[in-house]
C-alpha cells in the first residue's frame, strides 16, 4: 500500500472511531465498531493501529486536536498585532470547546476516560501554541529582557490554562477578554502603549 493509501486508512478508520464516540462515547466505542465504520476489516485496522483501541482512541483525540487548531489558525489570520492575535485566539477557543457537541458530552459522561488522553496531548499542543506566536512575538517591540522564545512558552501555557479555567474572566464578552490579554497576558511582556 502506497504512503497515501495507507494516510487515507488512517484517516477514514480515525473518522469512523470519532463517529461511534460521538454517538457511544469512549467507554463503547470498540475496535469492532471502528473497522464497521470505515469499511475495513480488524486485521487491517489492527495493522494501522496495532495499539488496538487504545492507540485509535489516542488517534482520535490527536486528530480532533489538530483539526481545531487548524480552525484556530483560520480564525487569526490577518491579524495585526499580537495582542489582537491572543484576543481573537481565546474567544474563538472559548466558542469552539464550549460549542463543541462531542467534546462537552465526553466531558459529561466520561471525563476519566477523556482528560488523561487531553494531558498527554497537552505538551503537544502547547508547543504548538508556542511556535504559533513565535513570529508574532519576534516581530513585536518586546519588554526590556524579555526573550521570545520564553514568552512564546509563558503565553501558550497560560492560553491553555485559562481556556481551560478562565476563573473570574468570561472568555464570551471581548471587552473582558480584551483586558485580560492587556493586563494579564501581555502586561510584562510588551512595553506599556504598544499592542
Amino acid at each position: 500500500m502506497s504512503a497515501a493509501g495507507a494516510r487515507d486508512s488512517r484517516l477514514r478508520i480515525i473518522a469512523a472511531a470519532y463517529d461511534c464516540v460521538a454517538r457511544r462515547g469512549f467507554s463503547k466505542t470498540t475496535v469492532e465498531d471502528a473497522a464497521r465504520g470505515s469499511g475495513m476489516s480488524r486485521a487491517t485496522l489492527y495493522r494501522h493501529f496495532p495499539g488496538g483501541r487504545d492507540e485509535v482512541l489516542a488517534a482520535v483525540v490527536a486528530w480532533e486536536n489538530a483539526r481545531f487548531f487548524a480552525r484556530l489558525y483560520d480564525e487569526v489570520q490577518g491579524a495585526a498585532s499580537l495582542q489582537e492575535v491572543m484576543e481573537r485566539g481565546l474567544a474563538f477557543a472559548h466558542r469552539d470547546i464550549r460549542d463543541h457537541a462531542v467534546l462537552q458530552r465526553v466531558l459529561e459522561t466520561e471525563p476519566d476516560l477523556l482528560l488523561p488522553k487531553l494531558t498527554v496531548e497537552a505538551e503537544g499542543t502547547q508547543r504548538m501554541i508556542a511556535a504559533f506566536l513565535e513570529p508574532y512575538l519576534a516581530g513585536a517591540r518586546l519588554a526590556p529582557g524579555i526573550d521570545h522564545h520564553e514568552a512564546a512558552d509563558f503565553l501558550a501555557r497560560m492560553t491553555l490554562s485559562y481556556i481551560s479555567a478562565p476563573g473570574r474572566w468570561d472568555l464570551g464578552d471581548p471587552e473582558q477578554v480584551a483586558r485580560l490579554v492587556r493586563a494579564e497576558l501581555l502586561g510584562g511582556i510588551l512595553p506599556p502603549g504598544v499592542d
